[in-house]
């Protein structure tokens, strides 16, 4: 659209007014002064009516002309324009602050604004596992047919936040690291020395073809047990997963982030932690060697307000390395005994599903005895004599049962405690100097969004 053919000076005729109308098509001309301020308007019709009533062509056409017009600001929002829009006007000049024409909106010529930039953010929650736990690691179930677990996500999360660049540079700031570190390209990255080796395993994968800048944080510390660096893996996925036009499913991210971890990281480990942090909520998961099944639990409500402040979360303030201590299991498995424990514990997990499923909370925090003390028995890294002394003076305090998530050897307990016991067991926890964290179940579990920029973001200077 060329403005210069809605454009007159105040002392044009009517005759050229009017070619000017025949040429821009949209039956409006502007009047413009010498300092090329827009004065008055005219129609078409404004310019037939002077005419019929007697004007001739070489009149000066400003007689016919409206100076109490209808325009606005470039910066008007669509909204607006559409409502002005709606009164029977065919056109609106858009005009700056010295009233000189910049544009022209009508009912056919409202364009879209441009696409602008956005970023991406993601948060993955954490899991608490009660029961099954060794039975979802690949050779366990591939010899035994089939391991089974039962976990529910927390309100305890780690968040991803990613912008794309528009070079190759690759810029990533951990805030549970404290470091930052920035390539030339993503190659230069993942030949980087340091602590972002998942970060890497996980770029490694999924291979972008830009350059970006990532930021991580999380809500509980490192090593927790928390199943944390399978839930940081899934925020990286989710975020990155915002750009893509085919975007992977749930089974999917999950696949993608136990493949980083397990195979391009090599730390040993189960299945279970990808799949609980990206589908959320309570879950009763089965693993086999042709798929692995997620089944959500339709617990009634009532029971899992009951169950949530039956249960009482615990840092130890010790932390571990699973994978040490997955792999110690793995060697333990050839021992028959030891299958034989983790096959107990995958039956315990169905009846942790069934009395769940009833109501039946004490006969559940019984199960969860159960299960640690199937669980510290498969390998003697699991707990050790401080461990073993916190659990013990917890069932003195009023604990019917309780275990140490994850894979063991530090991180956090977990208790499950009846209602008129559950000061005192908070109290001795206190007494040690252990750290009570309050939690409530999440439903959900990855969630991924994408943000325009100019909406939600100050611009600053770039790292």
């Amino acid at each position: 659209m060329k403005l210069e053919f809605f454009l007159v000076p105040i002392d044009e005729t009517l005759r050229g007014a009017l070619a000017h109308v025949e040429k821009n098509h949209h039956g409006i001309i502007f009047f413009i002064d010498e300092a090329k301020t827009v004065v008055a308007l005219a129609t078409d019709g404004d310019i037939r009516r002077c005419l019929l009533n007697g004007g001739g062509l070489d009149d000066p056409a400003i007689i016919c002309a409206n100076s109490n017009f209808v325009w606005a600001p470039p910066d008007t929002n669509r909204e607006l324009l559409l409502k002005k829009l709606d009164h029977h006007i065919r056109v609106i000049p858009l005009l700056d602050e010295s009233r000189r024409l910049v544009g022209i909106v009508s009912r056919d010529q409202l364009p879209l604004e441009a696409e602008g930039s956005v970023y991406a953010r993601a948060r993955a929650p954490v899991r608490i596992s009660f029961g099954g736990g060794g039975s979802d690691v690949t050779h366990y179930f591939s010899d035994n047919n089939v391991g089974a677990v039962i976990n529910t996500t927390i309100s305890l999360y780690s968040h991803a936040t990613l912008r794309l660049r528009n070079d190759e540079e690759v810029i990533i700031q951990s805030l549970d690291l404290r470091e930052l570190v920035r390539s030339k390209n993503l190659k230069s990255f993942l030949a980087e020395p340091g602590s972002f080796g998942l970060i890497q395993a996980l770029l490694k994968t999924i291979n972008p073809d830009f350059g970006f800048e990532l930021y991580l944080h999380s809500d509980f510390p490192m090593n927790s047990g928390l199943g944390g660096s399978a839930v940081v893996s899934a925020t990286v996925l989710g975020c990155f997963n915002q750009f893509r036009r085919d975007r992977w499913d749930l089974h999917e991210l999950a696949e993608i982030a136990y493949q980083a971890e397990r195979h391009h990281l090599g730390i040993a480990g189960g299945w279970q932690d990808q799949y609980a942090t990206v589908f959320g909520g309570f879950n009763f998961m089965e693993f086999r060697m042709d798929q692995n099944i997620v089944h959500p639990l339709r617990i009634p409500q009532d029971t899992l307000l009951e169950l949530e402040e039956s249960l009482i979360l615990c840092d130890t303030g010790t932390t571990h390395d699973s994978g040490d201590i997955h792999l110690d299991q793995q060697e333990k498995m050839h021992s028959k005994s030891v299958r034989e424990l983790v096959g107990e514990n995958v039956d315990l997990s169905y009846e942790m599903r069934n009395t769940l499923l009833r109501g039946r909370l004490l006969d559940f925090g019984r199960l969860l005895d159960r299960a640690w003390y199937f669980k510290r028995q498969v390998s003697e890294k699991i707990s050790n004599t401080h461990l073993d002394q916190i659990y013990e003076g917890a069932k003195k305090s009023g604990a019917v049962g309780g275990k140490l998530l994850g894979a063991g050897g530090g991180g956090f307990f977990l208790f499950y405690v009846p209602p008129f016991k559950k000061h005192e067991l908070i109290q001795h926890l206190q007494s040690l100097h252990l750290n009570v964290r309050p939690f409530n179940f999440e439903p959900k579990g990855l969630q991924a969004w994408t943000v325009r920029e100019r909406n939600n973001h100050t611009e600053s200077n770039s790292l």
